[in-house]
């Protein structure tokens, strides 16, 4: 039996390589890659033969972090990887480490290392959990409860051996590097790489800042980060695949339009994603449509953090980055600003979402921005919004960033005005049938 490891983050060098003989020495002659950590194995667990042997233990500094270790075992399957991490992301968990393995035979072994689970509950992990995925497959779920621990400042586990990205086509292209379709760990994912002739010291800090912030955050609207290729001469950044597309691509080049019912549910979407960006006191700074991608079941997620930066304690920013068209007035003119500038955009990408027309069409960029910063020029809300959808428009896009709402109250609104149009739908049902 062949079995290739497909490992997320340590090569060979890794905290566990003093334990990879002993629990895989047969498997390990067959691969040059690494087998997973598995580190946390009571003696009780291993493998017969070897628990008479003299397993290292390794004395971990005092600065470390309690982690649990979750090995998942079933069919092999496309997108399985994706799956999984969505489904650890979901619950809560913080993936630290992953690696995957497949057999010849289409059966599948992944091992993920995670933090963020409560001391208090790990008492309660029973060894065994059947967790459905879908109706016809089953997933075992074998939770070693022991908790392992690891330092801080170990080694960047999301580090990506470019060899292993398979890359299928080209599906956009930028200043400074291109996107590709490709393949990781069999699962399709977007590989954003920068072109080498390029690469400066500001695009090579602005790449370091863009893994930084994708490590940090884990959300459902977010589009997920699985790992990045650091090393020169292979500089990317390696996401899941939104099949769906931008909704700029929808709105504009599609000629889409977006009902009252679909426009909100993109809408509670993004607003999740920038809640979460700004609790970890992200700013994104170039919200809008395009940047805005959707799945293959239509949920919609924030994309590119390329020019994203984390707030500082003083929790204004003075540099002008973003797209025009979108850009709070406070950022054209170069003015101390805040989080508050992606609700400005946030408000323009609503009237995207209620129009599907570009703002300012009649205008270029330039002349865009004179109009909002010296005319306080907005687009034109429709007349046929519903009323309460207007009235947060206006007060998204504020002049003065302190009258508009965070996104927390964005939401409730939103799903406060889901519910009311849902129930008037209903009521208009029953007077259509009385």
């Amino acid at each position: 039996m062949q079995v290739p490891s497909a490992p997320v983050g340590h090569s060979g060098d890794s905290m566990y390589s003093e334990l990879q003989l002993p629990y895989f020495d047969d498997l390990s002659k067959q691969s040059n890659h690494p087998p997973p950590a598995f580190g946390s194995l009571p003696d009780s667990e291993l493998p017969h033969k070897y628990q008479d042997k003299d397993i290292p233990v390794i004395d971990w500094p005092p600065n470390s972090r309690l982690m649990h270790e979750i090995t998942i075992s079933t069919n092999d399957k496309p997108k399985l990887l994706s799956q999984l991490t969505s489904l650890l992301s979901e619950i809560g968990l913080n993936i630290q480490e992953a690696h995957a393995f497949s057999t010849i035979d289409n059966y599948s072994l992944d091992v993920f290392v995670v933090d963020n689970w409560a001391p208090k509950t790990s008492a309660h992990l029973k060894p065994h959990a059947i967790c459905p995925v879908t109706e016809q497959d089953q997933i075992g779920i074998s939770l070693v409860s022991n908790l392992i621990n690891v330092p801080a400042d170990l080694i960047d586990v999301w580090e990506i051996d470019a060899q292993q990205l398979i890359y299928e086509k080209q599906i956009a292209n930028g200043s400074s590097g291109d996107l590709y379709k490709g393949t990781f760990c069999s699962q399709d994912v977007a590989i954003k790489v920068l072109r080498g002739e390029h690469i400066n010291n500001k695009i090579h800090s602005e790449f370091a800042q863009e893994v930084i912030i994708m490590r940090k955050v884990r959300h459902k609207n977010v589009v997920k980060f699985i790992g990045a290729c650091t090393r020169p001469p292979s500089l990317c950044i390696i996401t899941e695949f939104m099949s769906g597309g931008s909704m700029y691509d929808f709105l504009h080049k599609q000629q889409g339009s977006l009902n009252i019912r679909s426009l909100l549910r993109v809408a509670i979407d993004v607003s999740k994603g920038m809640h979460c960006l700004h609790q970890n006191n992200i700013v994104h700074r170039d919200l809008k449509s395009a940047n805005l991608l959707m799945d293959e079941n239509g949920v919609a997620k924030v994309a590119d953090f390329g020019v994203a930066r984390v707030q500082d304690q003083s929790g204004v920013m003075t540099a002008e980055t973003g797209t025009y068209r979108w850009m709070a007035p406070e950022v054209i003119e170069h003015k101390p600003y805040n989080h508050k500038a992606d609700v400005f955009s946030f408000g323009i990408v609503l009237w995207e979402l209620l129009t599907g027309k570009l703002p300012y069409e009649h205008l270029s960029p330039l002349q865009a921005a004179v109009g909002v910063i010296q005319q306080g020029l907005r687009p034109p809300i429709p007349s046929h919004s519903h009323p309460k959808l207007a009235e947060l428009l206006d007060r998204c896009w504020q002049q003065d960033p302190s009258l508009r709402p965070e996104f927390s109250e964005i939401l409730e609104l939103l799903q406060q005005l889901d519910r009311m149009v849902a129930d008037e739908r209903q009521d208009k049902r029953k007077k259509k049938v009385s």
